[in-house]
């Protein structure tokens, strides 16, 4: 067996260098392509301003924030005596911050500059456009993965112990929860706002230059999809990896001799080891996007997915062979891990692409009306959280029981934690087919707003879109399914914390029972305050929209030029405005629960919101995907087309699941790691500063 000092951690700094020079040598042949035609360059620098100034403002809020609260972190150790804990926490607290930010700024950045150099490509055809979208997307996976790993392997070196980086991931958390509030609001509520007024009320198409929230609603795609997508995936990345990291350091100090070495230094970098060669084979998987003549767009995206898999699934039988000594539990819990990860893909475009029933009996529904085409898209949400929670079940259940087996009951959970570590693995290659969504997305925008004809929207950038729609729901199904895995792991490390003074976290015990209705309960009460947030932002963009239209006849008529500014100024300082409390939500439900309840309270809480979580971001994310496709699978022509009754049930019921599937549902996701993180970074100043102590000793 190799050991991990002798280079395995130089080889992870290696790879996530080659990582960010791949990244950015992308970057320099996408942003090589000429764009000349003017009226589409004008639209896309529109999009990239007030993208900008949005991030701007936002990240301003952001960072003020996080300094404040990197000194309460510093102080709140000082003064217990911890200082080493003071700064390595806050300044990790701060690195995980500004990396977080960068990640959801690479993102953005990328897509604002592909989106117009995929609209002119979509003249050319299919291939041409899809070539673009996928590289934009590839430059954002593998950068955002890249950034994780360099974060991640060198405060590992720095600290040489995971406990002391937990400051990392919280900063990270809190910055990608912060992203996902802000950016879903600003997204939907112009989304919605543009929809309501100028699908159903004037009847004009969906992306036309005449809308004046159509700036508004593309700066979203790239606010909310794009830099929230980005920090988000940074922020689960980095906490899954992490998490499998502590759990692994801390049973090789709590076991007994021999047990602990069997996953000692190796066990601890393993995760960050099957990361590196999961990148290296994402690189390789981006050459094997190709689409034949006629094959399916997702089909060609599913190519680059299957090469990763099966390069990752051979680097990690060797890397399993000198790190874990070749034991065949260990690699099978990296298999389970992206057997976990296939089946989520497929159960997401199952509900949400149009060539199966789901979208298909939605759009039917809508021939009725809103109403059953609102209770048919419930229904088929609802029935999504079946299978993942099985598959999740069943993988949980096979990689404790098998690593048990292998070293003891103590280390199931490590097993857990690998298999994990393995479904993120693939998170560079689920990014690159993620990113590509809001390129076309906003590439359809371009297009319709700069007057292409209608056979490249019909034929090219509507498909492409269409498509996007189900990657952009693969990917939030497969972040909260690892979030699942990732706050499992954090659990057990948790348990580990709090053992010197709780043996164990029983169901039976009220305060235990407490923590975990609070933490099943927490998901819905976070998520209304963001559907509340979207329905404000959108009524004000509705209420402006009508007031142009109304002010100025000659808008409608083409005459007239929209004030674009407006609608974005409104939604901006709406989105900013409402991101606040939710935030708060997150990072102090586990403070005020663990220092007035105390630990126990604590690790019920972890365990409720998992419980919670998953299944409502399931739900959410999933089936507003299944109401946007079915949509647009009307659109092509079913049941009447656009502009029919059925097409203007099935906008509204796209408007609902708007607020869904890229507001509410995905923030669960950095919801689940804010609460985890926070309770492992302030657990040890919770076991001995709970505020009703004596009272529960007394009653317990």
């Amino acid at each position: 067996m190799v050991n991990s000092i002798l280079g395995w951690e130089y080889f992870v700094l290696a790879v996530s260098i080659i990582g960010i020079l791949y990244a950015i040598l992308q970057s320099y042949f996408l942003l090589k392509i000429k764009v000349e035609e003017q009226r589409p360059l004008e639209i896309s620098s529109y999009i990239k301003d007030a993208s900008n100034a949005f991030m701007r403002r936002q990240y301003t809020a952001v960072f003020i924030m996080a300094v404040i609260l990197a000194i309460i972190i510093f102080i709140a150790f000082d003064a217990a005596g911890q200082f080493q804990e003071a700064w390595t926490y806050s300044v990790g607290f701060l690195v995980g911050s500004l990396g977080s930010a960068v990640a959801g700024l690479v993102g953005m950045n990328i897509s604002i500059r592909s989106n117009v150099r995929c609209a002119i490509a979509s003249k050319q055809g299919l291939n041409p456009a899809l070539r673009i979208a996928f590289r934009g997307g590839s430059v954002t996976g593998i950068m955002v993965i890249s950034l994780a790993l360099l974060g991640l392997v060198s405060f590992y070196m720095w600290f040489k112990t995971p406990n002391l980086m937990v400051g990392y991931i919280f900063g990270a958390s809190l910055v990608s929860l912060f992203a996902r509030v802000g950016g879903g609001i600003f997204t939907k509520g112009a989304d919605v706002g543009a929809d309501l007024v100028g699908k159903i009320e004037a009847g004009i198409p969906e992306d036309d230059p005449r809308n004046p929230a159509v700036i508004a609603d593309n700066v979203g795609d790239n606010v909310g999809d794009c830099a929230g997508m980005g920090a988000d995936l940074f922020e689960t990345y980095v906490v899954t990896a992490m998490a499998s990291m502590l759990l692994a350091y801390l049973i090789a100090q709590s076991a007994p001799k021999g047990l602990g070495i069997a996953i000692g230094t190796d066990g601890v970098i393993f995760p960050l080891v099957i990361g590196s060669i999961a990148l290296l084979a994402t690189i390789a998987g981006t050459f094997f996007v190709r689409k034949g003549d006629n094959q399916r767009i997702m089909v060609a995206l599913y190519k680059g997915l299957i090469a990763t898999v099966l390069i990752s699934q051979a680097g990690f039988f060797v890397a399993n062979y000198y790190l874990m000594n070749n034991n065949v539990a260990t690699y099978v819990d990296t298999v389970i891990g992206t057997i976990i990860m296939l089946v989520m893909v497929y159960v997401t475009e199952y509900y949400t692409s149009e060539r199966f029933k789901p979208v298909a009996k939605i759009a039917k529904a809508s021939t009725t009306g809103v109403g059953t085409n609102i209770i048919t898209g419930l229904g088929y949400g609802l029935n999504a959280v079946m299978i993942p929670g099985v598959v999740i079940i069943g993988g949980v259940i096979i990689s404790y029981g098998i690593t048990s087996l292998a070293f003891g009951s103590s280390l199931g959970l490590y097993g857990i934690s690998i298999a994990a570590a393995s479904m993120l693995s693939a998170t560079g290659i689920i990014i690159s087919i993620d990113s590509y969504g809001p390129i076309t997305d906003n590439a359809g925008g371009i297009a319709e707003m700069s007057g292409f004809d209608e056979k490249t929207r019909s034929e090219v950038t509507d498909p492409l879109d269409a498509v996007g729609n189900t990657t952009k729901a693969v990917t939030k199904g497969y972040a909260i399914g690892s979030a699942l895995l990732a706050a499992l792991t954090l659990f057990a490390a948790f348990k580990i914390d709090i053992s010197s003074k709780f043996t164990a976290v029983n169901i039976d015990n009220p305060l235990v029972l407490s923590g975990l209705l609070i933490g099943a309960i927490l998901p819905f009460f976070f998520t209304s305050y963001l559907m509340d947030s979207v329905g404000k932002a959108a009524s004000k963009i509705v209420e402006e929209v009508r007031r142009q239209f109304s002010a100025d006849k000659g808008i409608l008529a083409g005459t007239s030029k929209p004030d674009y500014g407006k609608a974005v100024d409104i939604v901006t300082k709406e989105a900013l405005r409402q991101l606040v409390v939710p935030a708060l939500i997150g990072i102090a439900t586990p403070l005020v629960v663990g220092f007035i309840l105390g630990p126990l309270a604590v690790g019920g809480l972890l365990l409720g919101v998992i419980l919670g979580g998953f299944p409502l971001a399931i739900m959410m994310t999933v089936g507003g995907g299944a109401w946007d496709n079915a949509k647009k699978y009307i659109e092509q022509g079913e049941y009447g087309g656009k502009g029919s009754e059925a097409h203007k049930a099935a906008v509204v019921g796209d408007t609902v699941g708007d607020a869904t599937k890229d507001t509410a549902g995905p923030a669960i996701n950095p919801l689940v790691k804010v609460v985890n993180t926070v309770s492992i970074l302030f657990v040890s100043l919770m076991l001995s500063n709970y505020a009703l102590a004596g009272v529960i000793s007394y009653f317990l």
